[in-house]
């Protein structure tokens, strides 16, 4: 069995370090800066729609955009984690489904030298079959070639597979990839935002992801 799991808002609480980072690109640029919260809602689709999202109505030009990138890049890629944590309960998530020979997997839509540094550097002792993030030439979540390239590297199947996120973009990806989704309630999206993509399951907290029918019947090495 297969388990993919996004990145920021279900492994990660990130938040705080995309909103530091976006704040700084605005505030060199000399635009508005945003709140945290405001910031919770404009991430999901990677780096560049953050920025457009970020930037005052009407200011999304390609060269507003190039210089904002130019500077989230520039501070993001010294403070990534900062800030940022594992959800409580995630090592341990991760750790038990690990012993029980279950293979593990991220897709995110960070930018993959972000997404590698943050993996290796919260989960050392986690044995990844794949790291997937933002790469030129792979189209971002929802679709669903990040998930494909996935269970390839894998060798699993969409049946053998259970992808787990927090947000819109990760139950559109499950739903376009043709895998089951667990939605998470502890991330940037609210319940009812996910509810409208009628996930296959939900997890209040992580804990909850090892009870699922499909992690029990896979139980070996546990």
């Amino acid at each position: 069995m297969l388990v993919i799991f996004d990145l920021d808002g279900t492994l990660l609480n990130t938040i705080d370090d995309l909103a530091t980072a976006a704040n700084h690109a605005l505030k060199v640029c000399s635009f508005p800066l945003r709140s945290v919260e405001e910031c919770r809602q404009f991430v999901g689709n990677g780096v560049t729609k953050l920025l457009e999202r970020a930037l005052p109505a009407g200011s999304g030009t390609p060269e507003n955009i190039a210089r904002m990138r130019d500077a989230f890049f520039a501070f993001y890629d010294v403070h990534l984690a900062d800030q940022t944590r594992p959800y409580e309960g995630i090592i341990a998530l991760l750790s038990s489904l690990q012993a029980r020979q279950i293979q593990l997997a991220v897709c995110s839509n960070k930018y993959q030298a972000a997404t590698s540094r943050l993996v290796k550097h919260f989960f050392p002792t986690i044995d990844f079959v794949s790291v997937q993030g933002q790469q030129d030439g792979v189209p971002v979540k929802p679709h669903p070639q990040m998930v494909r390239n996935i269970l390839t590297r894998a060798q699993a199947t969409p049946s053998d597979c259970l992808y787990v996120g927090d947000s819109d973009v990760d139950m559109q990806t499950a739903k376009q990839a043709d895998v089951k989704a667990c939605a998470v309630t502890w991330g940037f999206r609210p319940r009812e935002v996910l509810a409208a993509y009628e996930p296959a399951y939900w997890a209040d907290t992580p804990a909850q992801i090892l009870l699922l029918p499909q992690i029990q019947r896979n139980n070996s090495g546990a």
